[in-house]
């Protein structure tokens, strides 16, 4: 009986933890989810980049899933991966993050993505898709709460750094796919959803230069050379 007894109150502490954590999880879901995102830093290198191939990325926008704990817990599991083919970073906003080939649910849970297999940076349009999260520090979350035109944005394949002036805030329907087609201009096009998750916001911005990266101003260097996510 006494045996009994101990195993019924070992498995009601048991329960009662596993409940615990569940309903801890669910109050603090968005909390969770952006711990696990902002983990993500990995190491981005020349060779990391060089060794990434655009055409066996995803590129399905409309198999993109909405961001909770869940897909971002098994974004990170899966996180190696991600192809990884630079970094971006927008100062003003605080946007630093990795960029990653194609769209796919983990590459967009942890980083930006480039939306077409053609695309190269500092040629015609750059496209690239983030989440936006209620939290205006995470992922493409400070584009829709801080984007605004005359700020600069620079891109890098960790040889060169890209540089671009935001010349344009629009929001467009969630159909007007046809944004990240290729242009003659050198732009880049960055977007994300807005605060009903219907339409989408689009940030545009106009080449201005380009350089080594080692001849970059010592901030924004340093800001490259350093962790993303950061």
């Amino acid at each position: 009986m006494a045996r009994n007894s101990k195993i019924k109150t070992t498995l009601k502490v048991i329960v009662v933890t596993v409940l615990t954590i569940v309903a801890l999880l669910l109050i603090f879901n968005r909390q969770v989810s952006y711990w696990f995102i902002k983990s993500y830093q990995p190491k981005i290198t020349r060779n990391a980049v060089a060794k990434a191939k655009p055409k066996k990325a995803d590129y399905d926008f409309s198999k993109v899933k909405s961001l909770g704990v869940q897909q971002a817990v098994e974004a990170r599991s899966q996180s190696d991966s991600i192809q990884l083919a630079g970094q971006i970073l927008i100062p003003p906003i605080g946007i630093h993050l990795p960029i990653g080939l194609g769209v796919s649910n983990t590459t967009l849970a942890l980083a930006a993505g480039t939306m077409r297999a053609d695309q190269k940076m500092g040629t015609g349009n750059y496209p690239l898709a983030g989440h936006h999260m209620v939290d205006p520090n995470v992922l493409f979350g400070p584009l829709y709460a801080k984007a605004r035109t005359g700020q600069l944005i620079y891109i890098t394949d960790m040889k060169t750094v890209y540089e671009y002036r935001i010349y344009k805030r629009q929001f467009i329907a969630a159909t007007d796919v046809n944004v990240i087609n290729q242009t003659k201009r050198k732009i880049i096009t960055l977007i994300t959803c807005d605060a009903t998750g219907a339409g989408r916001l689009m940030i545009r911005g106009r080449y201005l230069k380009n350089y080594p990266l080692k001849r970059a101003n010592p901030k924004i260097k340093r800001a490259l050379n350093g962790p993303v996510n950061s």
